[in-house]
């Protein structure tokens, strides 16, 4: 990747695995970041290798991962929800990045016709168990199948960012929604915990995106975004790691308070910890 005229933003540590540093440049066009440099595919699987990596297991070990789980409960609820509200004739969803199969689950347990694609092999064990179904590529799939395409917090981790908006917009219905949750670097938090902000989690995290990039990207394949919506349980979460990354403990109140300054902020100037954008076939 050519950075050669790109600003230099900041630079961060992998603390979950390799403890190698990266930098992440400024396209100033874009309003985003990008990692550099990022890991040749051949190697990018090892940085996913930690048993920290929570959203590939359902391991409640810890009273952080037990909170975790208790939140991402609701958090399931707040996104059947979300797509129940502008989708009430339920038909084909295809979640990308579907990690341990929850989200499908309670989409198929709701009436949804459901398929996924997530490539930890240990993660679509466990989905699998849950009566996931899943496919090995997107490219399997045809033109305009689905009502809703959704990835939580997957875009920030896909090498060849252009090639799969192209491939979004391919299985997208004319008339069908695209769900995109990611990490937002503008938003308090991020800004409070610099270098040691949880959602920068380098290398596997590509990209670092603003609510003018996600909107500038999509527009360019021909899609409008057409609403961003919080999350804001992502802030006490992403505070709760910045905290472990920053001072080696949980520091579970200081993460607690910073995650509630990051949402009153965010209030008033809609930088949250995390956006969710529903993307429309324009």
């Amino acid at each position: 990747m050519d950075i050669s005229n790109k600003k230099h933003f900041l630079t961060v540590k992998d603390y979950s695995v390799s403890k190698e540093t990266f930098d992440l440049y400024q396209d100033e066009d874009l309003d985003m970041l990008i990692t550099f440099p990022q890991p040749i595919l051949e190697n990018l699987g090892q940085y996913y290798e930690s048993v920290d990596y929570i959203s590939h297991t359902d391991s409640k070990r810890s009273l952080f991962e037990k909170l975790y789980h208790f939140i991402k409960s609701i958090a399931l609820k707040n996104k059947l929800n979300l797509i129940n509200s502008f989708q009430p004739d339920k038909g084909r969803i295809l979640d990308i990045g579907a990690g341990t199969g929850d989200f499908l689950s309670v989409a198929k347990n709701d009436g949804w016709q459901t398929i996924g694609v997530e490539p930890s092999e240990k993660a679509k064990a466990i989905a699998v168990n849950k009566g996931v179904t899943f496919v090995e590529k997107t490219k399997e799939l045809a033109n305009n199948s689905f009502d809703v395409i959704s990835m939580w917090h997957v875009l920030e981790h896909v090498p060849d960012l252009d090639t799969q908006i192209i491939e979004l917009k391919r299985l997208l219905k004319a008339d069908g929604t695209l769900i995109i949750a990611v990490p937002n670097f503008k938003s308090f938090d991020a800004k409070h915990y610099g270098e040691f902000w949880a959602a920068y989690d380098v290398p596997i995290h590509f990209w670092h995106f603003s609510k003018t990039a996600i909107k500038l990207l999509f527009e360019k394949e021909g899609m409008k975004l057409e609403k961003v919506l919080p999350m804001k349980f992502d802030s006490f979460y992403v505070s709760l790691l910045s905290e472990r990354y920053k001072s080696g403990k949980m520091n579970f109140l200081k993460a607690f308070f910073i995650g509630l300054q990051s949402n009153w902020k965010a209030n008033k100037n809609f930088e949250y910890s995390s956006h969710i954008y529903l993307i429309k076939n324009s």
